[in-house]
Formats: C-alpha cells, sequence, structure tokens
C-alpha cells in the first residue's frame, strides 16, 4: 500500500486566522484562509488542491485507458471545478465538473466519450468522492 502524507495548520480564529497547508513532497507549500476559501482572498483552498488531485488523477487514468487500448495520447488537458454549496447543516462540496480535451491520433469521438467516461468512473479520486456529482465534459482535439 502507497501511503501520501499532507499537513495543515491553523492558527487563530476562523476569520481572522490563517494556516497553511503544505505537501508530504515537498512540492507545495502555501497559505489559505477564511478570504482565499470563501471569499477570492489570496492563498490556496482546500477545494483548489481537491480540484488539482481530481484533474491530475483522471488525467493519468484516461492516459492509461488510452493506452491499453492501443491509443497513448499525445496531450490531455483536464480541469477541475469544484463547487462548495452553504446548506442549513454547513458547507459541502456539491459537484465537480471535469472538462478535458485531448489529443489521440486515429481515435473516433465516440471511443474517446466512453474511454472518458471508465476514466470518470475509475479513477481513485472519484472513487473517494462517490457522494459528489461528478460531471463530465470531454472534447477529441484535432493533431
Amino acid at each position: 500500500m502507497i501511503t501520501r502524507k499532507a499537513e495543515a495548520e491553523w492558527r487563530g480564529p476562523v476569520r481572522e486566522g490563517g494556516g497553511t497547508l503544505k505537501l508530504g513532497s515537498g512540492a507545495f507549500e502555501g497559505p489559505y484562509s477564511f478570504k482565499s476559501r470563501f471569499e477570492g482572498g489570496i492563498g490556496t483552498n482546500p477545494e483548489e488542491l481537491l480540484g488539482a488531485s481530481h484533474a491530475g488523477c483522471f488525467s493519468m487514468a484516461l492516459s492509461l485507458i488510452l493506452t491499453m487500448a492501443g491509443h497513448p495520447p499525445s496531450r490531455i488537458h483536464t480541469t477541475a471545478k469544484v463547487h462548495l454549496e452553504k446548506t442549513p447543516d454547513g458547507y459541502r462540496i456539491a459537484a465537480i465538473d471535469l472538462e478535458t480535451e485531448a489529443v489521440v491520433p486515429g481515435l473516433a469521438e465516440t471511443v474517446f466519450a466512453d474511454m472518458a467516461q471508465k476514466a470518470k468512473v475509475g479513477c481513485p479520486i472519484s472513487k473517494a468522492l462517490a457522494s459528489v456529482d461528478i460531471r463530465l465534459a470531454a472534447k477529441l482535439l484535432q493533431d
């Protein structure tokens, strides 16, 4: 089993305080705050990092599926939009929109759409987020 690590430290009251998010690999360390999470302030936030994780996981899963089917991609670019919604019980992630574009020489659009759907369902981050509405828009680009 592979174990990955990330850290968060928070100091102070929620609205006035702030924190730091840090990846165990050292690839990222940055500030986050109430403003960066809920008001568009400077810094990152957990939802943004979740979106990056999901986009990366999906892109790799799609590359694997395409390559195993004999259609290695030239390029896959995925954006994840994480929708944070206020509910009577607090905030929740209501949906994630995955938007992907790929260059895959010699592949039909319908086959690509099917493989993209399989990647959406099969990537580990999608599986972990099974309670979230994950929507996919997949576009096959020409070389």
